[in-house]
């Protein structure tokens, strides 16, 4: 249990959220990444797959949505990634994406272009967005996705 404790604090996560599950599923805190609420995880690693939750453009800073709707939707992919990365992942290592979006005409552009940036052109990973009618706290978007990441062996 101390060594749980010590591998927890010195990866920058409270004991109560860098857990494994007893098949080995271990939920995700990286350092730097935005703070959760209530009964939710950034992220798990489940053998070679890295599952992130939903994200919106929450700054990790404030840890409020960012207020420019292309700059939000930026920051919810830079949410993402840093997950990933946490894992040893990149964004061409992601292997599904689903997109919610509270206005399809509106934000899906918005959406492209960001992606386009970020991913610096194809391959991009399959992806289904669609319209909801009304998102967590009325945000624009949420993005959930998944990574393929090898694990290391020591």
């Amino acid at each position: 249990m101390k060594r749980l404790l010590l591998a927890a604090l010195i990866a920058g996560a409270s004991p109560a959220l860098a857990q494994t599950s007893p098949n080995g599923v271990r939920t995700l805190n990286p350092a730097g990444a935005i703070k959760t609420e209530g009964t939710w995880s950034l992220g798990t690693r489940a053998g070679d797959f890295v599952f992130v939750a939903g994200m919106q453009g929450v700054d990790p800073a404030t840890n409020r949505l960012v207020p420019d709707p292309e700059g939000r939707i930026r920051q919810a992919f830079l949410n993402i990634k840093l997950i990933a990365l946490s894992e040893g992942a990149s964004l061409k290592d992601c292997v599904r994406l689903t997109i919610y979006v509270n206005d399809l005409s509106k934000v899906a552009p918005l959406v492209d272009k960001v992606q386009a940036e970020l991913w610096g052109g194809p391959p991009y990973p399959p992806r289904t967005m669609f319209e909801a009618k009304r998102l967590f706290d009325d945000d624009i978007v949420e993005i959930d996705s998944v990574f393929y990441a090898p694990q290391k062996t020591k």
